[in-house]
């Protein structure tokens, strides 16, 4: 079997995961709250706004700080979302798969044993200062 064809049956698994199916299920959820999406159209205008404002030749700093302060407190507002708060964690989590999955295929790149080889553990060997760790703890695994 090709790379690319094990590459799109990874893909096909992907999409089949619990973590996939919740981002795609938050993001459904953040495209039918009216609210959410009033707030995102409301910071689009703000950063257009200011962006417009930012380029003129002699931009009005006072209009510029209140455009950043609205801005701050619309995406305030937008972060304390509920629906919003789903889709980051919903998000966080399809990266640190993706992560998780990028590391395994840079190790086997390496030379590392696809079958045992684990991007999440990480060991200087006991000198803690080879992999920047300053806790001195002999064996260390950081």
């Amino acid at each position: 079997m090709s790379i690319e064809k094990l590459t799109r049956e990874l893909g096909k698994a992907i999409q089949q995961d619990e973590r996939y199916l919740a981002m795609q299920k938050a993001i459904e959820a953040n495209e039918k709250d009216t609210a959410l999406n009033e707030l995102m159209s409301k910071i689009q205008l703000i950063q257009v706004s200011y962006q417009h404002e930012a380029s003129k030749e002699e931009p009005d700093e006072g209009k510029m700080k209140a455009y950043d302060e609205e801005f701050r407190g619309v995406y305030s507002e937008i972060m304390m979302n509920e629906n919003m708060r789903n889709y980051e964690m919903a998000r966080k989590e399809i990266d640190d798969l993706m992560n998780y999955l990028t590391g395994i295929l840079a190790m086997c790149v390496n030379g590392d044993d696809p079958d045992t080889c684990d991007p999440t553990a990480h060991s200087c060997g006991g000198d803690c200062g080879s992999c920047g760790c300053d806790c001195g703890d002999e064996g260390c695994n950081h």
